[in-house]
């Protein structure tokens, strides 16, 4: 007898909550071999194939294209074991208990839900929460059809609302542990007061999702927010019609995560920039002196992420985070550098681990390995995750300066505009020169003005004068 187990949308990562689905790779009906990718997503960092930890018979599909999905949420059914026909695929109940689906198909299960983010077979088997009620674990597992399993996802849905808040009659308050893993999830409901033993969980044996506790969440605001809406008709139809006209944009996926990034970090962090011009010509003299002599081309986004690097080591203070929560200033080790890549998906930050230990040369093939792999939309989100200060090339855009936004949660960005020829002062008579205008934005509360303005000044005089990395080498 095939049983049927249920894949829900596993945790990508970096706090990522949810994601959109891009397309599908499998079809109901295809046979998926044990960590073979069945879909395709979109989060806010990246395209991801997701791989699926079970083998057998697809037998259901949650979700169009285009649909997005919190973490927690159903994608697909699988039917595994027995004999893979269809009158015994159409018969098996996917309200089969999961410890015995589990004992029952052990071998055909890898613990995987990411290739290289997995978890081993015995680690899912230790996450079983333990019931006290006998009647308990099944109530969760209760759909039988695949309809039924998008009404999580669909917070605003009136018949769903009730669900999540029940009362598990069976199982009192202060009868075992409340059947949650997550800390992230007790920690919502704790910052927001939900008592998660009034929760019931749509997880196997009754564990508790975050889209449970955002359900419960919105089924216990619904009742206050709803009178709003019928005590203001007649006082919007003016600007209903103003709204109606334009066009509407959603802010989900990158773009959402774009907007929140950059709001969080002006309401966060009390920043300040500074800026200067530098004469770039010698740097440029210096870049094409290293490309004739041979030997692998040297970027000019190379040399300006080593000269961060040397400044960085000069001015820690701007290697660092804030812990909010502790109220302490964090200097970090090592120099993962951020760099602005612009893709037909938007504007992502690629991140080239221990810049501060790479030649030119290998900052040059890093640089384009991972901007080939923004422009493709295969980074993963390892590729986008972990820096500690960005590079903001903005002058390929054809400009001079700008104000950057600091990439939450880093202290500071420099930016850099596009290098013309400009009138110059140069050995005390005007000449034409190469110049560049370079800005700094910085998190006030890891520094102040001079040893921001020290950083600045550092990185100008290395691009006026490159000779001045040989006395930091």
């Amino acid at each position: 007898m095939a049983q049927v187990l249920e894949f829900k949308l596993p945790d990508l990562g970096e706090g990522l909550t949810e994601a959109e689905i891009v397309r599908w790779l499998v079809a109901v009906g295809d046979v998926v071999a044990i960590d073979q990718p069945v879909v395709e997503v979109e989060t806010a960092k990246a395209m991801v194939e997701v791989p699926c930890p079970y083998g057998g018979v697809v037998t259901a599909r949650y979700g169009d294209e285009g649909t997005e999905l919190p973490v927690g949420a159903p994608l697909l059914t699988v039917a595994v074991g027995g004999t893979g026909a269809p009158e015994e695929l159409a018969e098996a109940a996917p309200e089969a208990a999961p410890t015995a689906a589990e004992s029952a198909v052990s071998s055909e299960y890898s613990g995987n839900v990411l290739v290289g983010y997995g978890t081993a077979g015995p680690a899912a088997r230790r996450r079983r929460v333990k019931h006290t009620s006998p009647t308990a674990a099944p109530a969760p597992t209760a759909p039988k059809a695949p309809a039924a399993a998008p009404a999580p996802a669909a917070a605003p849905a009136p018949v769903a609302a009730p669900a999540p808040v029940a009362v598990a009659a069976a199982v009192p308050a202060s009868a075992g542990p409340v059947p949650v893993i997550s800390p992230l999830v007790r920690k919502l409901a704790r910052d927001r007061g939900l008592d998660l033993r009034e929760v019931r969980g749509s997880g196997p044996e009754g564990l508790i999702l975050r889209a449970d506790v955002e359900l419960a969440l919105a089924a216990l605001e619904r009742p206050v927010a709803a009178p709003a809406p019928a005590s203001t008709p007649a006082a919007s139809p003016a600007a209903t019609s103003v709204a109606a006209a334009g066009e509407r944009i959603p802010l989900r996926g990158l773009r959402g995560a774009v907007a929140d990034k950059l709001s969080r970090s002006r309401t966060e962090i009390p920043d300040a920039t500074c800026w200067v011009d530098a004469d770039a010509t010698e740097l440029m003299a210096a870049r094409r002196a290293m490309n004739t002599a041979g030997g692998p081309k040297i970027s000019l986004l190379a040399l300006l992420a080593r000269i961060c690097a040397h400044a960085l080591d000069r001015f820690p203070e701007l290697n660092s985070t804030v812990d909010t929560a502790a109220r302490e200033i964090v200097r970090l080790p090592a120099v993962h550098l951020g760099f602005a890549a612009q893709t037909p998906r938007g504007l992502v930050v690629p991140v080239v681990r221990d810049a501060g230990t790479r030649t030119a040369e290998s900052l040059t093939a890093e640089f384009a390995r991972l901007t080939e792999s923004a422009r493709q939309g295969t980074l993963t989100p390892a590729d986008l995750t972990g820096g500690t200060f960005t590079l903001n090339n903005y002058g390929v855009f054809g400009v001079d300066g700008s104000t950057p936004i600091i990439n939450h949660p880093e202290a500071a960005m420099l930016g850099v505009g596009r290098i013309i020829p400009k009138p110059w002062v140069h050995q005390g008579e005007l000449a034409v020169r190469q110049v560049v205008q370079l800005s700094l934005t910085f998190d006030h509360r890891v520094c102040d003005g001079g040893t921001a303005g020290g950083f600045l000044r550092y990185v100008a005089d290395c691009v006026e004068q490159p000779a001045v990395l040989l006395r930091t080498v």
